[in-house]
């Protein structure tokens, strides 16, 4: 109540209600009755009963009427202050699960742990640790039974994690992240309450008649109490989770500083990368394909090769991916692309250039506009550029796939199914969708001929392949005994160390000469 009448429909009604007991207490409980006799005597011609009446009714009014006014601004106050607090429940809250959200934890406020019986290590008592859980393969669930499936899952494994302590110090970040508030856990609980947690999030669930499955990386690590916000500990246990999640599913790691310099690292390292993509300074090597029946050219393979301005090698998985996630590889592989169609245009008119797409290119719809750009501009016939395409690209969207290799067929562009066998539904793949050739993957060919299950898998990768006139490369070849073995086998073109390693484009037009040169003296 004091809040209302600081306020100002509150002061309003004080005023009315002051005016109206003023002349309350005036009518009744002063002596003025003698006053009003001769007043109303005095002017009675002038209807002063009458005024005087009605100034009683009015002031009796006025009390009741603010009474009855405060009645209702109070009500109108609790129906504000409830709705303000339902806003702030859904502002806080997750809609799904109905846990709190990173704007709740933001806010939070850590009670001091309580130890009753006195049980918990002296050590202990202060101990906050923040978990950072992450759901592995969520995506393949969501594939496999919906989106709606999707948030069933997410509500199930909400309940689990809450299942485990008191809900109140679980949140949901968002997606599939979650963190949990723990207080009080000496070490060795915390690695064991990592464990608990990966084991109650992989259990199965049942969804619509499927019982799927996801995996968990847990990272965690302690708060500094007093010396620093508590989104700081959740950000280390999410770099933990992170590096965990790097080693596999289903791990946990409390958080180590390494793991700090690592993301700086990466951080400097994409600084690095968008320069160099710039710049142009990532550059095009080519690595031979050999025709293992004639042994003549028959193209190259351009890969990215990038050397920093400190000199050092960078491996191209990691700047690659560093482009993939952040989203500079579509620039990336246009300059990429644009160099090596510039560079093929020296070669024979009979060696072809191949060239990888990424997996993330394959959700880009407009992925064969850019190559046939890069084509026009370049003047490279169409025929003479062969794209390779990884078994895993194909499966992110499979109706954007099937319209990309269409359209590049549509245009002579030759596709070839890169790293064959290492991915999944492979028969499916070629079912599917159209291929010129299939790259069997160097894993297969470097233990082909010890291990007798490869050994199978490579000659039945070879009979598919000729099976349905699919031409088929082996990557990886550094042995002459390999050469000699995928030649009884029937393979059709030869890519490794053997014949030789990825080089700068001026050393590919030398190697050109020595084949010509090689071939005319042995015709």
């Amino acid at each position: 109540m004091p809040e209302f009448f600081r306020s100002r429909a509150g002061r309003q009604c004080l005023t009315i209600m002051a005016l109206g007991a003023v002349l309350w207490i005036s009518a009744t409980l002063l002596d003025v009755d003698s006053w009003l006799v001769s007043f109303m005597s005095t002017f009675e011609n002038y209807g002063a009963d009458k005024f005087v009446l009605a100034l009683g009714i009015a002031g009796a009014m006025s009390f009741i009427y603010s009474v009855l006014r405060i009645a209702d601004l109070r009500k109108e106050m609790q129906l504000r202050d409830s709705a303000q607090a339902r806003a702030d429940w859904t502002a806080t809250h997750d809609h799904l699960t109905k846990l709190p959200n990173r704007y709740a934890f933001e806010r939070k406020i850590l009670p001091k742990p309580a130890d009753k019986d006195g049980n918990l290590p002296e050590e202990a008592k202060s101990n906050v640790t923040i978990f950072s859980v992450d759901l592995d393969g969520f995506k393949k669930v969501n594939d496999l039974v919906g989106h709606k499936g999707g948030d069933v899952l997410l509500v199930e494994v909400a309940k689990r994690i809450c299942a485990l302590g008191n809900a109140d110090c679980v949140y949901r970040f968002g997606g599939d992240e979650f963190i949990i508030i723990a207080l009080g856990m000496t070490a060795a609980r915390e690695e064991w309450f990592a464990k608990v947690l990966i084991q109650a999030v992989t259990r199965p669930i049942l969804i619509d008649g499927f019982a799927v499955e996801v995996g968990a990386s847990v990272g965690y690590d302690r708060w500094s109490e007093g010396a620093e916000p508590l989104e700081d500990a959740a950000h280390r246990a999410d770099l933990a989770m992170y590096e965990a999640k790097s080693r596999g599913p289903n791990h946990q790691l409390i958080f180590e500083t390494s793991m700090q310099d690592k993301v700086t690292e990466r951080a400097s390292l994409e600084t690095k990368l968008r320069g160099a993509i710039q710049n142009k300074a990532i550059k095009t090597y080519y690595q031979p394909l050999i025709d293992l029946r004639s042994g003549r050219l028959c193209g190259f393979e351009a890969l990215a090769r990038w050397t920093d301005e400190d000199g050092m090698n960078i491996p191209p998985p990691i700047f690659i991916g560093i482009a993939e996630e952040t989203g500079m590889i579509t620039e990336l592989f246009e300059n990429l692309l644009t160099q090596a169609c510039s560079d093929a245009l020296a070669w024979p008119d009979d060696v072809r250039l191949s060239f990888n797409v990424s997996p993330v290119q394959m959700e880009d719809k407009l992925l064969p506009s850019r190559i046939f750009k890069v084509l026009a501009a370049s003047r490279l016939p169409a025929r003479r550029l062969e794209v390779e395409i990884t078994e895993n690209a194909l499966v992110q969207d499979p109706a954007i796939a099937a319209h990309i290799l269409d359209e590049l067929h549509k245009a002579g562009v030759q596709i070839a199914l890169d790293d064959f066998g290492t991915g999944y539904s492979s028969l499916a793949q070629l079912a599917r969708y159209r291929f010129d050739k299939i790259k069997i993957d160097k894993s297969f060919i470097a233990t082909c001929r010890e291990d007798e299950k490869q050994e199978k898998i490579v000659r039945a990768m070879l009979a598919l392949g000729r099976s349905l006139n699919i031409k088929t490369t082996a990557e990886g070849v550094e042995e002459h005994a390999q050469l000699a073995y995928l030649l009884q086998l029937g393979c059709d073109i030869g890519q490794g160390y053997l014949f030789g390693k990825a080089m700068p484009a001026a050393e590919a037009g030398i190697f050109i000469e020595s084949q010509n040169t090689n071939l005319a003296s042995t015709a």
